[in-house]
């Protein structure tokens, strides 16, 4: 189970792949937790300020191990290369991530093509979900790590949606508090099923 190298051409493979025997995880960076803790700082305190040199960050091993941890705990079906996360962890997650490190490093990483099935809806419809394979999550991970704090920073407070330790009922209580006191206006622009719309072939 190598990193399939894929061509930046649609539906082409390169033939070229990372070598499981010489591909080891390097062991570069240190906390995740504390590398968040600083992207945040420096966003927040230079509100102007543009990150130009994140990519080393994606790739470093604490970085990948976490993100591993994340899909793990995840779970989720396998994607169009049918890899489970059983299979992963019977190749061996260490190399794995090892062969995933070399491909960013080396700039060969290419995602998959993403497996798309549709899912029953509440209201008796279906909508379409699209499931990445399971390396493809780790690094859609290690990116989200690593950008998140910095565009956290410049959210508002009253900010709760798709926000990380936030949710809707949180947002239902602050009205709640604060309707009593006499603020009564908000806004709810709702974009639940523009992506069905979106035409992506464009």
């Amino acid at each position: 189970m190598t990193v399939v190298e894929r061509s930046n051409s649609p539906g082409g493979l390169s033939s070229a792949a990372s070598s499981a025997e010489t591909a080891q995880l390097v062991v570069s960076g240190g906390d995740v937790r504390e590398l968040q803790r600083t992207l945040w700082v420096c966003a927040k305190r230079s509100p102007d300020r543009r990150f130009h040199a994140l990519y080393d960050r994606i790739h470093r091993s604490d970085v990948l191990w976490e993100t591993w941890k994340r899909v793990r705990k995840n779970r989720g079906a396998a994607g169009v290369d049918r890899v489970t996360l059983a299979e992963v962890e019977e190749y061996g997650v260490e190399r794995l991530l090892g062969e995933l490190q070399g491909a960013l490093q080396e700039g060969r990483y290419r995602p998959a093509p993403v497996r798309c099935v549709t899912i029953p809806k509440p209201d008796g419809g279906r909508r379409p979900l699209g499931i990445p394979t399971v390396c493809d999550r780790v690094v859609q991970q290690a990116a989200r790590l690593v950008l998140e704090p910095i565009l956290e920073a410049d959210f508002l407070e009253v900010s709760y949606g798709f926000r990380p330790k936030r949710k809707a009922l949180d947002a239902l209580e602050r009205i709640r508090v604060a309707f009593p006191r006499g603020r009564c206006g908000s806004q709810r622009p709702t974009s639940a099923t523009f992506f069905d719309s979106v035409d992506d072939r464009r």
